[in-house]
């Protein structure tokens, strides 16, 4: 494009976008108005997800094409500060709005390795990746892979592994979909996951990229002002003070002087000591299976008949009939329920205050919990700058002068949500410390009903020492409701707990689109294209790759479904996948010109390997799956845990490519002619014009 038809479609999208802007906050004033007016809190739900994900689709159909180039990178014409809107709307997922704030309400300052890892990853993208693949100039990163080391299989190689990374975190995307759906309308969680599921269609089954790119600017102004909007107000509520990051100690400061009275409470020490009695008695029974199951049961039957021979009140008998009515039907049942019990051990452990850097009892708990951290914060770093659906957004620019400045803008866009994190965090746990905490179950709020009704697992408030009062310990808030009950914990009006929800289902939808995308793509340009049919018509490619999204979708809305493990240690989990196949790969293939075809292929495959088998072997539910057994499931490598799972396959998958390129002969002249070319991104002469 001419630098001034590039100007004025600049011009053109900054007046759309800002009207779109203006629009968007009327109608969230109309709401506003209309709860006051006495609009029931149904229909405000249900305008909010009709009117947004209506705007998504007209967004989607506007944008359709048949075009290969519009289709996978947009025309290569989406300019610098757009591409950094779309690109945090890509990158902010259900994790970032949904998980990341609820986890660094329950770990405090733990939760802050997200914030580091994931905001310092864009400076790996600018300074190592961005730019060169954007200088290469093809649709995927398979195809870099593939033209870098040459031949079908280094391109198969890296395109199971988009695969496999991008299904796992589109997973996440889509039970966040549910989640925001059923709080938002009401339905079922299962029937939430399709509702949203459309959503998330229209935005990238026409268009591809294109759409994909238009419809993750929407998003992202639909989601940042949902997210900001809430912690101002209690920032306001609070302190009369509108910029939450400012008043951010000043509130962690309240909230750790808090900690100390309910650490001494001794109500709170009490129920503390029932759950690890509970947790203690639960293990015992796990390691008496299956002769614990026939004992217990013998001695519920036992204490039954004891009591109708001895005539016991009709009440006493009734409720020993129940506990036998209730106790598990075999010993498979048994061990789920009591293992389920046996956790409660953590509700016991001491209070865990927001601001200790590395808690722990011994010297050795505070180093393990550092280099946990430390892992952490390296395979989120390290994992934001191998995500295929992130990096294949800077083939959508014009040059790659705008793909670095749009890691820039991307960077921008990110820091409002992520610096904002931290302050809503404290200010939730401040109102659950002085709100809840020592309230009557009887007043229990509206809220904490209606959420146990979208799932129990993220929110479950009981009595276990039968005092009538809330302690925090009979508190268990799940990361992933955090944010999206954070308007009714602090009771605000409703329409802000639509826009919140309406925010959750934006991000969600945005990365879930760009992640189907990818997958789509793996498999119809990458495999079908590039290794199977590459007489294909465009025509064809683009249609094959229109009806994978959808089967995709469907397939990864099936497992969402079952509800596998919470949105956070999934997208933690797709990082490391990620990093382990990819970073070692691009980046040697960009800087080291003697890294071939051999080196790489079994690089990416042993650090993706080596990562996925940590993470089955150390996660039970993954061990259910695959049916396996596990050497150390009870013995972590290094303590390290399974979300970081990635550190191994990023060390593996260097010295592998390194070694294995050394022992085998050098790549062809042309390919280290390609690697020069790529290495100067700013000079002309790429495949395509810059």
């Amino acid at each position: 494009m001419a630098v001034q038809s590039q100007a004025e479609f600049s011009r053109f999208l900054t007046k759309a976008y800002s009207w779109y802007t203006v629009g968007f906050l009327i109608f969230v004033l109309a709401l506003a108005i209309g709860e006051q007016l006495g609009l029931p809190k149904i229909w405000i739900g249900y305008l909010f997800l009709i009117a947004t994900v209506g705007v998504y689709a007209c967004i989607g159909i506007m944008t359709r094409t048949a075009d290969v180039t519009e289709y996978y990178v947009a025309g290569r014409r989406v300019p610098a500060f757009f591409n950094g809107m779309a690109t945090a709307a890509d990158w902010m997922s259900a994790a970032s709005f949904i998980g990341m704030t609820g986890t660094l309400y329950l770990n405090g300052h733990f939760g802050l390795a997200f914030i580091m890892g994931w905001t310092g990853g864009y400076c790996l993208v600018a300074l190592l990746l961005a730019p060169y693949l954007h200088k290469f100039g093809q649709y995927t990163i398979p195809d870099f892979l593939g033209a870098r080391y040459g031949g079908h299989i280094p391109r198969l190689v890296g395109a199971l592994a988009a695969i496999l990374c991008s299904f796992t975190y589109v997973v996440a995307q889509i039970y966040g979909v549910g989640l925001v759906t059923t709080r938002l309308v009401g339905v079922a969680f299962e029937v939430g996951i399709f509702v949203g599921l459309g959503g998330v269609l229209v935005c990238s089954f026409l268009g591809g990229m294109r759409a994909v790119t238009w419809t993750q600017v929407a998003q992202y102004i639909v989601l940042i002002f949902a997210y900001l909007m809430p912690v101002v107000w209690l920032s306001v509520k609070h302190t009369g003070v509108p910029v939450p990051q400012l008043v951010y100690g000043k509130m962690l400061e309240k909230v750790s002087a808090r900690e100390a009275v309910l650490a001494a409470d001794p109500k709170e020490l009490e129920v503390r000591a029932m759950f690890k009695q509970r947790s203690d008695d639960a293990n015992t029974k796990l390691k008496g299976l299956p002769k614990s199951y026939d004992a217990e049961k013998a001695k519920l039957a036992r204490a039954l008949n004891d009591l109708k021979a001895a005539r016991a009140p009709a009440e006493r008998v009734q409720t020993a009939r129940l506990a036998l009515d209730k106790f598990p039907r075999s010993v498979k049942e048994a061990k789920t329920v009591w293992t389920r019990e046996a956790e409660l051990g953590a509700r016991a452990a001491p209070l865990l205050r927001h601001a200790e850097a590395f808690p722990g009892a011994t010297e050795r708990e505070r180093d393990i919990n550092r280099n946990n951290f430390l892992a952490l914060v390296f395979c989120l770093m390290v994992g934001t700058a191998a995500l295929p659906h992130i990096l294949m957004r800077y083939y959508t620019t014009p040059s790659a002068k705008q793909a670095r400045e749009s890691v820039t803008w991307s960077l921008i866009f990110i820091f409002l949500l992520y610096v904002t994190a931290p302050a809503l965090a404290v200010l939730v746990k401040f109102d659950i410390y002085t709100l809840l905490v020592g309230s009557e179950f009887a007043k229990l709020p509206a809220w904490v009903a209606a959420w146990q009704k979208v799932d129990p697992m993220l929110v479950s408030i009981v009595d276990v020492n039968k005092d009538g009062i809330v302690q925090l310990a009979e508190i268990a808030l799940g990361a992933d409701v955090v944010v999206l009950a954070t308007p009714e914990i602090a009771g605000l009006p409703y329409v802000v707990s639509g826009l919140v929800a309406a925010g959750g289902l934006a991000a969600a939808l945005s990365t879930a689109d760009g992640l189907l995308l990818t997958i789509s793509n793996a498999l119809s340009h990458d495999l079908y294209y590039k290794m199977i049919q590459p007489q294909a018509s465009a025509q064809t490619r683009v249609t094959i790759s229109k009806i994978l999204v959808l089967v995709v979708a469907l397939a990864a809305a099936t497992v969402a479904s079952q509800k596998p493990a919470d949105i956070l240690f999934l997208v933690g989990a797709a990082f490391s996948l990620a990093a382990a196949a990819f970073f070692p790969a691009l980046v040697l293939g960009i800087f080291w010109r003697r890294a071939n075809k051999w080196g790489a292929t079994l690089g990416m495959a042993s650090g993706l390997g080596i990562t996925f088998y940590y993470m089955v072997m150390t996660q039970p539910w993954l061990r259910k799956i695959f049916n396996v057994t596990s050497p150390i499931a009870d013995n972590l490598w290094f303590e390290i845990q399974p979300i970081s799972a990635g550190i191994w396959g990023i060390s593996l998958g260097f010295v592998v490519i390194i070694v294995v390129s050394l022992l085998t002969p050098p790549p062809d002249k042309e390919t280290q002619a390609l690697v020069d070319n790529v290495r100067y991104p700013y000079l002309r002469g790429a495949n395509h014009s810059d």
